[in-house]
């Protein structure tokens, strides 16, 4: 079997959890692949025991310059794109954990202010924009932008600046001592700095149906505001979950799609009584309940054409069809290393006051993660300037001790 040349080649299975993850790492990393599943590609299974000298280990990652890897961990894969993990310096005034829209501008800011400033991101800067197939809704672009575009402008506008950036780095832990922040990372390396910004955002909560990993941003969307403009003419368009923000979305998305179908896990919908009503009665939708996804299918052009649901009840399966789905089942945020150190709400945002500060003396934090955010691309952009305001007025105070 022939392959691509030019490109890193992925020959692996759907129901392979390494080969999902090496997979969900080169996509966070925007980094361009070759996708071969054995099961429907069959024949390649004799390239990969050639590679593996007769064993069919997956996943098998073939590199353009030739080289391979064999079922490779996040830190092997990471040395062999080249990421920057470790920091040059020890000691910052300032480090910021998440290297999304907030993190980078609150870096610009600061960097400008002739601060030193490290970035550390666990996985690609740019958070969720960098992996939105399109934004329409930020300011300065009225034709939109690409997010990786505007990922990559942002993240070259903070390294103008110096701005120091790790890459596929997570963070383990945040300690304070003093005037002194402890930041430490999963590679085992600690630095220090007078004030620390958690910018870690929060994550869509994804069904985990088959295929869906494939269709992100080819069909599958977590924000209507985001890309419901691109479904203006559609037929029909699939909201997942029935609660606050299905319904709300759902309702946003009838001005493109011509009809909005809201599919809902148990047997009545979750939202508000007033949602509910408006829903029930818009001429342009339905709702089904008892109803779960049981898997995304693409097209010949490889993006979406019909999610299977599953009735929860019977146990029948039907196509539905929709050229997008939108997923509203909920937000997690990015904390779970900062449990028992900052106060947290009962979801697990971050508790600050009105100056971003949190419980810890020197942390702050700004964007998704921060309880009472909008999680809106541009009040991310809005909070990591004011925060960053907000630590340089910290920073002259601990000076002038």
């Amino acid at each position: 079997m022939e392959i691509a040349t030019d490109t890193i080649t992925v020959i692996g299975a759907t129901w392979c959890p390494d080969c999902r993850r090496a997979k969900d790492f080169l996509s966070e990393q925007r980094v361009a692949f070759d996708w071969i599943d054995l099961e429907q590609h069959p024949e390649a299974t004799e390239l990969v025991e050639k590679i593996n000298g007769g064993s069919r280990s997956i996943p098998t990652i073939i590199f353009p310059d030739g080289t391979h890897l064999i079922e490779p961990g996040n830190d092997e894969l990471a040395e062999k794109l080249g990421l920057t993990r470790s920091a040059k310096s020890s000691t910052y005034d300032v480090i910021i954990v998440g290297g999304g829209p907030t993190g980078l501008t609150a870096a610009i800011y600061a960097a400008r202010e002739n601060q030193s400033v490290l970035i550390i991101e666990k996985s690609a800067p740019g958070g969720q924009a960098g992996v939105t197939e399109r934004l329409d809704n930020y300011p300065g672009f009225p034709d939109g932008v690409a997010g990786h575009d505007l990922a990559d402008r942002m993240r070259r506008q903070a390294e103008n600046y110096g701005v120091e950036i790790l890459e596929a780095v997570a963070v383990n832990a945040i300690s304070a001592d003093g005037e002194w922040v402890t930041v430490t990372t999963a590679v085992g390396d600690s630095y220090n700095a007078r004030a620390v910004l958690v910018a870690t955002g929060s994550v869509y909560r994804r069904t985990g149906a088959d295929g869906e990993a494939d269709l992100i941003g080819a069909g599958i969307h977590f924000c209507a505001t985001c890309d419901g403009p691109f479904y203006r003419g559609a037929k029909e368009v699939l909201v997942i979950g029935g609660g606050n923000s299905g319904l709300e979305e759902g309702l946003f998305l009838t001005q493109f799609a011509d009809h909005v179908t809201v599919a809902e896990y148990s047997e009545k919908l979750a939202g508000s009584r007033l949602l509910q009503d408006k829903v029930l009665a818009h001429p342009k939708m339905t709702v089904v309940t008892n109803s779960k996804v049981s898997k995304f299918k693409a097209g010949a052009s490889g993006k979406l054409e019909s999610v299977e649901l599953e009735d929860v009840v019977s146990g029948e399966c039907r196509d539905h069809e929709a050229s997008g789905a939108f997923v509203f089942i909920g937000l997690d945020p990015n904390t779970s290393f900062l449990d028992g150190v900052l106060e947290l709400d009962d979801r697990g945002f971050i508790v600050s006051d009105e100056q971003f500060r949190t419980n810890l003396p020197g942390v702050f934090v700004a964007g998704d993660v921060r309880h009472g955010s909008t999680k809106q691309l541009a009040s991310a952009v809005g909070e990591g300037a004011a925060a960053s305001i907000q630590i340089r007025y910290h920073l002259d105070k601990v000076a002038a001790r």
